[in-house]
């Protein structure tokens, strides 16, 4: 079992917060987040993955999905990915710098990330890479039309 925790945040201008990252060979759009590590619990998981990433703290943590279905694990043979988000906001939203194009890095050498604030009304779920984060980013939509 591959376990992986995300952040779903807002800044003051109502825009989500989004990663362009080149992991593995590969460029991917997404939320925040990373994977569990041994020891650790989702939200401790999610904490440190936010600081690790961006330097930033978050408060307001509370759960918003869980995968409630089979996914089969994209980086891994004969493993199962279980995603678990969290919308938190940022501490000090004030002092994270974020990009305002995709992907404001050179391709090609993993490890490579940026973020982007992107107002909801102007972001599709064909955006993200991974099958649970077009999930999750469909849920944020109807309950942001509801408001």
């Amino acid at each position: 079992m591959v376990v992986r925790v995300y952040g779903v945040m807002f800044n003051s201008a109502e825009e989500v917060l989004i990663t362009d990252e080149y992991q593995l060979g590969m460029p991917m759009t997404k939320f925040p987040g990373g994977g569990l590590e041994f020891g650790e619990g989702p939200i401790e998981c999610l904490r440190r993955e936010i600081m690790e990433e961006m330097g930033m703290e978050i408060v307001n943590v509370e759960h918003f999905y869980t995968t409630d279905f089979f996914q089969q694990a994209q980086f891994f043979d004969n493993a199962q990915l279980l995603s678990i988000y969290y919308t938190a906001n940022l501490k000090n939203e004030k002092e994270f710098t974020a990009s305002t194009v995709p992907f404001d890095f050179e391709l090609g050498t993993d490890g490579k990330q940026s973020f982007r604030w992107v107002n909801i009304k102007d972001l599709s779920a064909d955006v993200f890479t991974f099958p649970i984060d077009k999930i999750v980013f469909e849920r944020l939509q109807l309950q942001h039309k509801t408001k």
